[in-house]
């Protein structure tokens, strides 16, 4: 749920907020951000666990929300030149030069978002193109209803038509070479 835009505000602002709550920034606007449902949360640690098994002793690393992506943000940036700043469920980076004490500064290399009623329109559409802009190389919209996961991968700068995969299938990391995630495990019969 979008806040009144009163003004624009900036990561510095967020992190002087002490109301218990979490926000996301879009161009200087706040959005807050509900408890993620149960479902959610399960779909989230059997991904981050699967990828997170295989970066096991490698570079890249994984991070589980709430974790800071400020996807614009360059070296010598501070929290006042933020004006964007984004949660995704799990963030992948590979660079260690991108992660400093806040996060991540710049575009990691593959942002997964499961979708919920309250973030559904944010992230198929808002962070879509915001991803795409940043030049986010892998982003994963997973869809807990209808049990699918839409890859988008960044091809000259823009996302195409995504490869769709069901419960049934697993699914490539393109960013990480022999990565592959068992979505049998991740929608399991219930």
């Amino acid at each position: 749920m979008a806040l009144p835009q009163e003004k624009s505000y900036t990561y510095a602002d967020l992190l002087e907020w002490n109301d218990g709550k979490r926000y996301e920034l879009y161009n200087g606007q706040p959005v807050m951000m509900s408890p993620p449902l149960r479902q959610h949360q399960e779909i989230s640690g059997e991904i981050y666990l699967q990828i997170g098994t295989y970066l096991k002793g490698k570079k890249c690393k994984v991070y589980h929300a709430p974790f800071s992506v400020r996807p614009f943000a360059a070296d010598g940036d501070s929290p006042y030149d933020t004006d964007t700043l984004v949660e995704p469920d799990i963030t992948v980076v590979c660079s260690s030069d991108k992660l400093d004490k806040y996060g991540c500064k710049g575009a990691p290399d593959l942002v997964v978002e499961i979708l919920s009623p309250s973030t559904k329109q944010y992230d198929c559409l808002v962070k879509y193109k915001l991803y795409q802009q940043a030049g986010i190389r892998e982003y994963w919209i997973v869809d807990p209803d209808k049990k699918l996961v839409l890859v988008y991968t960044l091809v000259d700068g823009q996302y195409y038509v995504p490869e769709v995969y069901t419960a049934k299938d697993s699914v490539p990391v393109e960013v990480l070479e022999d990565c592959i995630v068992d979505l049998t495990a991740v929608f399991p019969e219930e």
